[in-house]
């Protein structure tokens, strides 16, 4: 209807362009304002040229590095901290550790709002047994809380993660779940677009019954490793250790990853 006013009302030009750059297309929120040259085209049907933003309509990639380590009286998480939307980093600091329980916590990689949807109902499931149960969970039970979740919404969800934590029957444990729902006991698991760098890595420096100290030492170089070789990978680390004592937070600053960019 604003396209049908008189031509002495500019501002109304101005209105409509902005309805059918922003409101119809909201991918193009972040063009240039109101362009008098192309405001006598149909709404929706601009041009874009070349270095617009039209990538942000597109469907795009995600990218991260998680991992976890089991060690005799707990469990590492790792992760990167880059958030990337196709070519865009949208955050470079973020926290993909995520806690479902007192000693409980989960690396999360995919959609960042599939994961976090996915561990809120873990949260609020585990919050449920402990009340019935009058104990904390085990690591195994949010595990199974997460496959199922998964699972059964493996064709709306792109959700890949990794459940680790303590408990007193079996110590710390370490469970992956793939995107579409698989369940694994692993003594580690990795998972991202950057894992797929590090899997010699890995195998060439995991040994069974390392300590603390070197699980620590284990977690940081094969993260940075990955954030040097992988573009979706990157920012800092963030890593969690939890064990009988309770549940302790590491950090590792960009200008001190023992491997730098490539």
């Amino acid at each position: 209807w604003l396209q049908k006013l008189p031509a002495r009302y500019p501002p109304c030009r101005t209105m409509a362009s902005f309805i059918g750059r922003e409101l119809l297309k909201p991918s193009h929120v972040m063009e240039g304002a109101y362009d008098a040259s192309a405001s006598h085209a149909p709404m929706g049907e601009h041009a874009l040229g070349e270095g617009s933003s039209d990538f942000l309509g597109r469907e795009v990639d995600t990218g991260t590095t998680i991992m976890a380590v089991a060690f005799d009286g707990g469990v590492i998480l790792g992760a990167d901290s880059r958030v990337s939307t196709g070519v865009y980093i949208s955050n470079r600091a973020s926290d993909k550790i995520t806690a479902v329980d007192e000693k409980i916590y989960c690396c999360r990689s995919g959609s960042a709002a599939d994961t976090q949807a996915v561990s809120d109902y873990v949260r609020y499931f585990l919050d449920q047994h402990r009340m019935e149960y009058g104990k904390a969970p085990k690591v195994a039970t949010a595990a199974s809380f997460f496959q199922r979740l998964c699972y059964s919404n493996k064709d709306m969800l792109m959700a890949g993660m990794i459940c680790a934590g303590w408990d007193s029957v079996k110590g710390g444990q370490v469970y992956a779940l793939p995107i579409g729902g698989a369940l694994l006991e692993r003594p580690y698991a990795t998972g991202g677009s950057g894992s797929t760098y590090i899997y010699g890595f890995c195998d060439a420096h995991y040994k069974p019954g390392m300590t603390k100290e070197q699980c620590v030492d284990f977690v940081t170089r094969a993260i940075s490793h990955a954030m040097a070789r992988d573009c979706s990978s990157g920012g800092v680390i963030r890593m969690v250790v939890i064990d009988v004592g309770g549940v302790e937070r590491k950090f590792v600053s960009g200008n001190k990853l023992p491997y730098g960019p490539l």
